[in-house]
């Protein structure tokens, strides 16, 4: 670590006085060195020998110019910044409940002219938004036929943002468990005591698999005070889903996913949250970013401060040069009258 890194100056200001330093140098410079005798004629004194060059002048000016200059410095009050400033968690816990089912591999989407995935825009979209909170503490749940867990909560975004990038489909049995999602959801929240705790679930499908319904995940989630905003995925029109055949060629064909929308609504009004409609890729970024805004996180800072002062590491040398300056100009350096 560089030592130098919290050096600074309570008063950098005074900084632009040691401008002085160099006029006052051309000043004595162009006056000359004081002579240690004053005569109104030299000529009677050209013949006695060698001259010699009086160097007291020159100690006295030098003296003076860096006792200015260490006295600028200590008026502009050098310092260490030893101050801790400490972040707190801004009390937002928030779940990711995403679908990883088959269809959401479906190509519907178009980033830059090409066509993208339903998952693979979503994990743009979702690194982009965790990206925006770094004070609140996000986990990510994936289900299809199945829920299973990704990441818990977590302010480690590096690692969170790690673990997405590994999301894809086919892991677990495919199905669209809907209510098993928005459970597991939940479970991991109930028990934090958090300021605001949300779940954010994004489907492509209607609900088909797992053991609780949609509507009982959202009476858990509203018991809890845990709001859920929730996001229908794809396009209206059918998409292309890449597969393979009885010979093992991949082949392309159209598929659509209806979309439950009267269930995804209720779920959103019975908690508090709202309904999405995500039906090209614009509005996805867009429906995140929205999210963002109505969820705003407070960052709470604290801050306690402690200054090291070395002023007097200046000040003191340049007293003590003023002084020796003085004492010198009063007896080694004295002039003859």
């Amino acid at each position: 670590m560089n030592i130098f890194s919290n050096f600074q100056f309570a008063s950098p200001e005074f900084l632009l006085l040691l401008l002085l330093v160099p006029l006052i140098a051309i000043w004595r410079g162009a006056n000359g060195p004081d002579a240690a005798i004053r005569y109104s004629n030299l000529d009677t004194l050209r013949g006695l020998g060698k001259p010699r060059r009086n160097r007291r002048g020159g100690w006295l000016t030098s003296m003076l110019l860096l006792s200015v200059a260490l006295f600028v410095i200590a008026c502009a009050r050098p310092r260490f910044d030893n101050s801790v400033q400490e972040v707190e968690a801004s009390g937002i816990d928030i779940m990711l409940a995403i679908d990883i089912s088959g269809s959401m591999e479906t190509e519907d989407y178009y980033e830059n002219g090409q066509p993208i995935s339903r998952l693979a825009l979503a994990r743009k979209v979702v690194d982009r938004f965790i990206k925006a909170r770094p004070d609140d503490r996000i986990g990510i749940v994936a289900f299809a036929g199945r829920p299973y867990l990704l990441s818990p909560l977590t302010l480690d975004h590096n690692w969170l943002e790690i673990n997405l990038g590994r999301l894809k489909t086919r892991v677990v049995d495919d199905g669209t468990a809907i209510g098993s999602g928005l459970a597991s959801s939940v479970n991991r929240l109930r028990k934090q005591e958090s300021r605001s705790k949300i779940v954010i679930l994004l489907t492509d499908g209607m609900n088909n698999s797992g053991k609780i319904s949609p509507l009982t995940a959202a009476e858990l989630a509203k018991s809890e005070n845990i709001k859920v905003y929730t996001i229908g995925a794809g396009s209206d029109s059918q998409g292309t889903v890449q597969g393979r055949d009885a010979f093992g060629r991949i082949v392309s064909q159209k598929v659509s996913s209806p979309i439950d929308e009267e269930l995804m609504k209720k779920i959103a009004v019975m908690t508090g949250g709202m309904f999405f409609r995500a039906s090209d890729t614009q509005s996805l970024y867009d429906i995140y970013k929205q999210i963002d805004t109505m969820e705003k996180t407070v960052r709470k800072m604290k801050k306690f401060e402690d200054y090291n002062e070395i002023y007097a590491w200046a000040l003191i040398p340049a007293l003590a040069l003023m002084l020796l300056g003085a004492i010198l100009e009063q007896t080694r350096f004295r002039k003859l009258p």
